[in-house]
């Protein structure tokens, strides 16, 4: 049973991005007749543009796939293993744990949204963010609480069976790529510094396994690129070239991260 969860999530992860990048490069590949009317140039940084969104693309697929290696791999099972225990021994008498990453993993997709109001220039408009944040929220629960129960893991202090992916880094990931994308690679390195902060911190915890942070890096970045591929639909969805029409998104988050909720108000 798990080695066939296995081959679900290799192939899961696989269709998806493969989608995701044949979307990237067909817009890439065929430029608006208004591009081609006025010059080549606007087709090459396009050109440009694909070639830089398919690395995280590439990125989350290496990361989903080495993590569902690990669920039964003997040799991934001996070094997830070994980690968790060196990582006991950081903890000295075994239980000094550090659970800031309950509440911290939120603060990428708090920094996402707000950052554009220090004066810091975004990608989007405020509307686009909070958009794009609510959207990449609703691949990454479905995703990730999706394969929890699937794959049916259990985690290294046995408290239940639902460590494969972990939640918390996917949440600080998802967030990391939002913020680079935004905001270029200047907060984007930073900000992914600090979601590997929080995978570290869930295996300090001794609440996941060394794959199960590394799939859920992969989820929270493939979350991200997804919400911005429906980005295009949400604005004629919504109606946003319409300076007549206003749409605010606002998502919730519960405690420790139990429970996710979706505000939407459209005044036309």
């Amino acid at each position: 049973m798990r080695n066939r969860c296995v081959v679900l999530v290799w192939a899961w992860a696989l269709v998806v991005n493969v989608a995701a990048q044949e979307v990237v490069d067909r817009e890439a590949t065929f430029p608006t007749e208004a591009e081609t009317e006025v010059d080549a140039s606007p087709k090459l940084s396009k050109e440009v543009a694909a070639e830089v969104k398919v690395v995280p693309l590439a990125a989350s697929a290496a990361l989903i796939t080495v993590g569902a290696v690990g669920i039964s791999n003997g040799w991934m099972c001996k070094v997830k293993t070994n980690v968790r225990d060196g990582l006991q021994g950081w903890r000295e008498d075994g239980h000094r744990y550090f659970h800031a990453d309950d509440y911290l993993q939120f603060f990428p997709l708090v920094v996402n949204v707000g950052l554009g109001f220090t004066g810091i220039k975004s990608k989007h408009d405020f509307r686009e963010r909070l958009a794009v944040s609510a959207t990449a929220t609703l691949f990454h629960v479905g995703m990730t609480q999706g394969m929890k129960w699937m794959v049916d893991e259990e985690r290294p202090n046995a408290r239940n069976s639902r460590s494969f992916p972990s939640g918390h880094t996917s949440w600080a990931f998802m967030g990391a790529e939002l913020i680079r994308e935004e905001y270029g690679w200047a907060w984007g390195t930073g900000a992914y510094a600090f979601a590997s902060t929080i995978a570290f911190l869930r295996l300090y915890n001794n609440e996941h396994w060394l794959n199960d942070v590394l799939a859920g890096a992969g989820f929270g970045i493939l979350s991200a690129r997804l919400a911005y591929l429906l980005l295009p639909l949400e604005r004629r969805l919504f109606r946003w070239d319409k300076t007549s029409a206003t749409t605010v998104v606002v998502p919730t988050f519960g405690p420790y991260g139990q429970s996710v909720g979706l505000a939407l108000n459209i005044t036309y």
